[in-house]
């Protein structure tokens, strides 16, 4: 039976690696990886608008790794459409790429189940073999964290170097051409960055698991002395 200090570390770490779970699954179904704003170039050639009317052609944009949104102006309001990244919208990206950070993520969401079970195991028992204890742990948040951080940099590729806003934006506008005014990594994406902290964090609270505290002393009653003195009386 571990002692008291190593269950509290260990269930702190428990504790850590459920969050990460959640961090990343979060990340995963929500669509605020990235939010922008798009021009409606086209609209506004049309007008000849001048500085202060472009505001009038100035929508937003957002998406995640499945699906998002978009609010245009092109002269006739702000017209809301929803944009879904599979089936068909993905042929248009650099699919492989977006399908990495995809596979990445979710082994990463497995190898965060595999340091829960194992911050379990040694909150209730002493293993016996150190793949088990200490070094297993350290192996699979580094492995969590690793494909995290895998996943952080090809989507932030697929971003920079790979034009993904200005696709997005872009699909299925025949008439009009959207220009991306400016694009900005959103709370999912540093949610996913989050996680990656947080196996960090497991590995520092295993560490501390190891410390050893020093045991309170408890003093035993001092039994009475008894001289020769004592026993003449």
């Amino acid at each position: 039976m571990p002692s008291l200090w190593k269950r509290i570390t260990f269930s702190v770490a428990s504790v850590l690696c459920v969050g990460s779970v959640v961090l990343l699954v979060v990340a995963l179904s929500t669509e605020r990886w990235v939010a922008g704003r798009i021009l409606c170039k086209t609209g506004a050639e049309i007008v000849n608008a001048s500085h202060p009317e472009m505001d009038q052609f100035i929508g937003d944009i957002y998406y995640g790794l499945f699906q998002g949104g978009k609010a245009k102006k092109c002269g006739l309001g702000k017209r809301h459409s929803k944009i879904y990244i599979f089936p068909k919208l993905v042929r248009t990206l650099n699919g492989g790429l977006h399908m990495m950070v995809i596979l990445f993520l979710l082994v990463a969401v497995g190898f965060a189940f595999v340091s829960l079970s194992f911050c379990i195991y040694n909150a209730r028992k002493v293993p016996y073999q150190s793949i088990k204890g200490h070094k297993g742990l350290y192996l699979w948040n580094f492995i969590a964290a690793l494909f995290g951080a895998l996943a952080m940099l090809c989507f932030l590729a697929a971003v920079r170097h790979h034009g993904l806003t200005e696709r997005v934006a872009n699909y299925r506008e025949n008439l009009f051409v959207l220009v991306v005014l400016d694009d900005s990594l959103d709370w999912s994406f540093w949610l996913g960055v989050g996680s990656i902290a947080t196996h960090f964090a497991v590995c520092g609270v295993v560490a501390m698991s190891r410390i050893k505290l020093p045991k309170p002393e408890i003093k035993k009653p001092e039994e009475p002395t008894i001289s020769s003195l004592d026993l003449l009386y």
